[in-house]
């Protein structure tokens, strides 16, 4: 498989997608609980999901098939995707206010270009780069190459206790951080809070970083038709961030921005709510 991977790498971008989007839909013909995740997740979100919902199965086949590019490539070629840049000077009003960065990426669009592109725009600007919390992947021959292709300015945080303190220590130090807020966390890790009206275990995480005082920027790097390549697309958030409904609130604001782009067969309402913990639990 890593060599796979490593030949895949070699391949142009829109090649990738072309290939990426075949590939979305041999999954949504194999597997009768993707097609059935896909499909209730996005008549939750309602008619603008629904008529996206084609176009979601080849952009999932896409996502997964652009990562060795991500991974395996020259951080300066990577970079060098991403062909338009909405919404920067939030990240440079918040180095003029020296204030740490906590970007919330959901699983929209290319998600792990936005992580690359800051870190290597904070390398030039001899600012911290930035702190990504990461989760080893389950097959051992993959954490190499993930690990590898991050650089130096893109430094890993466990998802355990001492990756949250480093994540507080970025930014307490006026660097960046950034987590997938939409990742289902383990038991213990999250509260019940409404996504698309349905309710689904949420980090707290996220809130939890908002409060320290950071600047919270929410990102996604869209992706541009016949592999032209990316839009890495930045936006403040519009209402209260310190809480986990907030939170999912903003991001049914960016996914609704871009439905064909959201993973919408990812399993985001895992288990139910119990009466203990009710569907509306908040953060304390």
């Amino acid at each position: 498989m890593a060599f796979l991977f490593r030949l895949l790498a070699r391949l142009p971008l829109p090649v990738l997608h072309n290939l990426g989007a075949l590939l979305g839909w041999l999954a949504w013909l194999l597997s009768p609980t993707y097609r059935r995740h896909l499909t209730e997740n996005t008549a939750l979100a309602g008619s603008l999901a629904v008529g996206a919902r084609s176009a979601a199965v080849a952009e999932a086949g896409k996502n997964l098939l652009e990562l060795p590019m991500i991974w395996l490539r020259p951080q300066h070629e990577v970079v060098g995707r991403v062909v338009k840049v909405s919404g920067w000077d939030l990240v440079e009003a918040a180095w003029g206010a020296g204030r740490g960065i906590l970007f919330l990426t959901p699983h929209l669009g290319c998600f792990e270009i936005t992580a690359q592109y800051y870190a290597a725009q904070s390398s030039q600007a001899g600012r911290g780069g930035i702190t990504v919390l990461y989760r080893r992947p389950k097959q051992t021959w993959l954490a190499p190459i993930i690990e590898g292709g991050r650089g130096a300015n893109l430094k890993l945080a466990p998802a355990d206790l001492s990756g949250v303190r480093k994540l507080i220590k970025a930014l307490r130090s006026g660097e960046a951080v950034g987590i997938l807020p939409d990742q289902a966390p383990k038991a213990g890790e999250g509260v019940w809070a409404p996504f698309f009206g349905r309710p689904a275990y949420t980090m707290t995480l996220a809130a939890r970083l908002a409060q320290t005082g950071a600047t919270v920027i929410f990102a996604y790097g869209e992706r541009l038709h016949y592999g032209a390549g990316y839009h890495l697309r930045l936006f403040a958030p519009q209402g209260d961030v310190s809480t986990v409904a907030g939170i999912n609130r903003e991001i049914e604001r960016l996914v609704l921005m871009c439905p064909e782009q959201y993973l919408w067969g990812y399993n985001r309402y895992k288990g139910k709510p119990t009466p203990e913990v009710p569907a509306d639990t908040e953060m304390p």
